[in-house]
């Protein structure tokens, strides 16, 4: 099976139908994560937390808060990813170890973090929107990595993120922002789907 980056993308389908009582092992499951923490996020924040729902019952009461969708059952796990709220105030942290490897200078990080608290501190909007951006993209990068390893997914956007949030014992500064399902995709899927033509969509200037 080709796995370049290329043929990843262009076989890549959303996986409505899967193989159910396929279970993931472990380091699949973590595997799977450490792909998706290679995403991009603003100032490095890495802003998103990752929830593996796989158990019958953490299955069964997630599906009740995505309106009952039978592919959070049936597929592997279900990924619960939140982007975090005043991110801001833990970046030092985050950018502890991009010092420790000589990557970048102390002072660097002082000015960064001096300049993402002037930014995003009490500006809710700002921080709303880095954390969906970055849990998208942590998502996106989680998607392709399973269709790397000839699993199927789905991202999702269709459920109740306060029942998700009460369910799953969500912190005030997490935001579920989408589930995306992972597993053994069935025979009856749809294959990918036609784009747009570049013309619609492209303006080179």
């Amino acid at each position: 099976m080709n796995h370049s980056i290329q043929n990843v993308i262009e076989t890549r389908t959303s996986v409505n139908h899967f193989q159910p009582g396929r279970p993931l092992e472990d380091g699949v499951i973590e595997f799977l994560i450490s792909q998706a923490t290679k995403a991009p996020s603003a100032y490095n924040l890495q802003n998103w937390r990752f929830i593996a729902v796989r158990t019958p019952d953490a299955k069964s009461r997630l599906k009740s808060a995505a309106y009952g969708q039978q592919k959070i059952v049936d597929a592997s796990v279900a990924f619960i990813i939140c982007g975090t709220l005043e991110a801001y105030s833990q970046l030092a942290c985050a950018l502890q170890p991009s010092m420790d490897a000589q990557i970048m200078e102390p002072r660097m990080v002082d000015g960064w973090v001096t300049q993402a608290t002037a930014t995003h501190q009490g500006n809710l909007v700002l921080q709303r929107d880095e954390a969906v951006r970055s849990a998208s993209l942590a998502a996106m990068t989680l998607m392709l990595a399973a269709q790397g390893m000839g699993l199927g997914s789905c991202a999702m956007s269709g459920f109740d993120a306060q029942q998700v949030s009460r369910t799953f014992d969500l912190d005030a500064t997490e935001l579920p922002v989408m589930i995306v399902t992972v597993g053994y995709a069935a025979d009856d899927n749809w294959p990918q789907k036609p784009r747009r033509a570049l013309t619609e969509v492209l303006s080179i200037v």
